[in-house]
Order: structure tokens, then sequence, then C-alpha cells
């Protein structure tokens, strides 16, 4: 019985098929919120809610495609760069959305509508999802002081976080057994 007990390693944690499963279930409960608040709870989603649910689908796609074949590169890293792109516009979009409520300006607004390419209209496609019908500078609705906006900061950067640190340990060389 020279069996090793199984080990929990980072380097390989993104060849193996549950935490991208668990990568998209979280972004995908953060969509589901935001639904709930917008048909439920009959909060208006405006054009910076709009985009930040597009970068947070973008991190369930990034999850569901390196769900598909974790041992595959191409695939891993095709789901790190949708990961990675997704996790920095949310933020960024997030940090952008919280100016316009904590600095509101009738100079600085931002737009009504979404700016979707004339060949994927998703606001058009999909209105229940994508449709914008308030205000970014609009603050409806907090927890412990915190805006939507600036809970998202934090969401956003805890999913650029968690990338860094997987994405880094999966690249650097491994340690060689003295």
């Amino acid at each position: 019985m020279n069996s090793k007990p199984s080990q929990f390693k980072l380097k390989t944690l993104s060849q193996q098929r549950w935490p991208w499963l668990l990568l998209a279930a979280s972004a995908l409960i953060m969509e589901i919120t935001a639904l709930f608040f917008q048909h439920v709870m009959h909060l208006e989603p405006c054009v910076m809610c709009v985009y930040e649910r597009l970068t947070m689908l973008a991190i369930v796609a990034a999850g569901l495609l390196g769900a598909i074949a974790p041992q595959n590169v191409v695939i891993r890293l095709s789901a790190f760069a949708v990961w990675g792109v997704g996790s920095v516009w949310g933020l960024l979009l997030a940090m952008e959305h919280t100016d316009y409520q904590m600095n509101p300006s009738p100079f600085a607004t931002c737009d009504f509508y979404p700016n979707f390419p004339e060949w994927l209209p998703l606001h058009e496609m999909f209105p229940w999802l994508f449709n914008p019908t308030g205000y970014c500078s609009d603050i409806v609705w907090t927890f412990l002081d915190y805006s939507m906006p600036q809970w998202l900061i934090v969401s956003f950067a805890i999913y650029l976080a968690i990338f860094v640190v997987v994405a880094v340990t999966a690249i650097l060389p491994s340690k060689k057994a003295a």
C-alpha cells in the first residue's frame, strides 16, 4: 500500500472540471440575482448594469468553456482569456458606474441606450436581460451602505484575484523533487 493521499494542488486546479463549473455557477448566481432585482423587486437596470451583466455572462462562458475539456491546453487558455477579460472589463465598468453614482454630474452621464453592434442588438433580442430602463446615477439598492456597483467592484476584484492566482500558478514551472 504505497498510495499517497490525494492532495489539493493549485498548479493543476485549472486542469480539473469542477473549478471551472464552480466559476460558471458563481457568475450564474450573480446573473440570477440581477434578474431577481429587476423582475421581482422591480429595480430598473441602467446601461452600465446591462454592460456589467454582459461581463458577468463572459465569466459564465469562461467557466463553461473551461469545463468542456480542462485538460486541453487550447480550450483552457481560451477560457483563461475570456475569464481575465471579463473580470477586468467588469471591474472597470463597475468602477465607472460607481463614479456616476458617487459624483453625479449633468455633464458626465451614461447613455440611455446600450451601444451594441447593429448586427447583434442584444437589447432588442433579449430585452428581459439587456434592455436598460434606469439611470446610472440612481442608487436604487444598498446593502451595508454599499450600492450595487460597489458590490460588483468587490465581486469582479475577487474574480480577478482568483484568476491571477490560478493563471500564474498554472504557468509557473513545477518544482523538482529534491
